[in-house]
């Protein structure tokens, strides 16, 4: 089946193009990045595509929403070269990203269970202030980072009056988690603000909650692009076998 398609019908850039709603030049360049198989050129030199090259052209388009461009790119790139244990194994490791995801999410949740302004002041009973290095060591971040969060008024340790260090307090090192776990899951320091800010303040996870629907309905909508890009890079391969 695989030869037939690649032999009987004839298909022009433009016809590949309009198809996929693409320019002529993306799927030239396309080919030319190896996510197409190589196309037969005619006499004069035009390119030839064929129905294998279009199922190629579908598969790519349809990995990329799931796994994004660099990693669809290097797929097709391995089926294109017969590396097919390659693309998996690229495959295997997106959907290991997207299970960290899934993991730094529920930590979240599980860090903003109960969190009121009632249970920050009972966590600090027997609770020692700690300091940047070893809470940037418990994080597994620079002590940069967590200066550059202070600096965006996202954490706001107090200074010792006699060395001037920065002290951590129970409602710092909150904050700090809060802020790790959201920077983790995609989340720029702008749009971290108002939620630390709601937290203090109110003592509420409100917009926290908000943010956290629209983080989960994306992380759903990834896996089930992922699905779609499955099934049709598995027609792709059905093809080429």
């Amino acid at each position: 089946m695989g030869l037939n398609l690649q032999t009987s019908v004839k298909l022009r850039p433009v016809d590949l193009a309009r198809r996929h709603g693409l320019s002529t030049q993306a799927v030239r360049n396309y080919e030319e990045a190896g996510i197409l198989p190589t196309a037969e050129r005619t006499a004069s030199g035009y390119r030839v595509y064929t129905p294998l090259h279009e199922r190629a052209l579908a598969a790519f388009l349809a990995l990329v929403p799931g796994h994004g461009h660099a990693t669809a790119t290097a797929v097709m790139q391995a089926v294109n070269r017969d590396a097919v244990d390659d693309a998996f194994q690229l495959i295997d490791e997106s959907h290991a990203r997207l299970l960290h995801d899934r993991r730094t999410l529920r930590a979240v949740e599980d860090a903003l269970r109960g969190l009121t302004t009632e249970s920050a002041a009972a966590d600090s009973a027997g609770f020692k202030p700690t300091f940047i290095g070893p809470l940037a060591q418990e994080l597994g971040v620079r002590p940069a980072t967590l200066r550059k969060w202070e600096d965006a008024g996202l954490v706001r340790p107090r200074r010792d009056p006699v060395t001037g260090y920065r002290v951590y307090d129970p409602a710092d090192v909150r904050d700090t988690h809060l802020v790790h776990q959201l920077r983790r899951g995609g989340y720029l320091l702008e749009q971290i603000a108002p939620l630390i800010t709601q937290v203090r303040t109110a003592g509420g996870v409100e917009p926290l909650e908000g943010a956290l629907r629209d983080w989960r309905g994306r992380l759903s909508d990834r896996g089930r692009a992922m699905l779609r890009g499955a099934a049709a890079l598995d027609a792709y391969l059905r093809v080429r076998d």
